[in-house]
């Protein structure tokens, strides 16, 4: 589990695919602090250490992975990445939970303002929208943001410029995809509304539990 906070930004190293799975290598500044097994957000993805030196970092990724992401589009070496090492229990959660679990790519449409911007984002799934509310947390890329505006095409986040700064959102384009992840919550409220529609009292059952 990961707060949206990112740590650092790191860099596409080597990419190649063995079999069914793909390896990305990674160049950042707190590789040689990992462990083995270790999980971290790579733009908003959780992926899994599986080999570290003092430079670099390996992380084996699924083809669901590859897919569903940004990655099987645009990923080359030299990309820059967002990093975020998973939350331990004892630190502060000054984003929100973020699992990794990317569930869609969204593009960047339109973004305004001079300083503070706010950023416009299409989902290649409309459906997504049904998990983001207006004010409410959104991940893109990894990063934990508040949701300004929301209808049935986009939806707009405020980017300040600490964030334009820490993250890859500094340097994308109009045009740019991102791997977005919709908050937890919405999911779970929208799993037992679907059930509440096809099983008639099972939602009224579970909240008298």
């Amino acid at each position: 589990m990961f707060t949206g906070l990112i740590e650092t930004i790191g860099k596409v190293g080597k990419f190649h695919q063995t079999g069914e799975f793909f390896t990305l290598t990674i160049e950042a500044n707190f590789s040689g602090e990992l462990k083995i097994g270790e999980s971290v957000s790579v733009s908003g993805a959780c992926l899994t250490v599986t080999r570290n030196d003092a430079k670099s970092f390996d992380v084996e990724m699924m083809r669901e992975t590859f897919n569903r992401t940004w990655f099987g589009k645009t990923l080359r070496t030299g990309t820059k990445l967002n990093l975020e090492r998973a939350l331990r229990v004892t630190d502060r959660l000054d984003g929100h939970f973020v699992l990794g679990h990317v569930d869609g790519v969204a593009k960047l449409t339109d973004i305004k303002g001079i300083e503070t911007k706010e950023a416009i984002f299409t989902p290649e799934d409309r459906n997504l929208l049904r998990g983001i509310v207006e004010k409410g947390s959104v991940c893109i890329d990894g990063i934990s943001l508040t949701v300004i505006k929301v209808n049935d095409k986009n939806f707009s986040v405020g980017l300040i410029p600490a964030t334009l700064k820490a993250t890859t959102l500094g340097e994308l384009k109009v045009g740019g995809l991102v791997n977005l992840e919709t908050d937890i919550l919405g999911k779970y409220i929208e799993r037992l509304t679907m059930y509440n529609k096809n099983s008639g009292n099972y939602l009224t059952s579970l909240l008298e539990m």
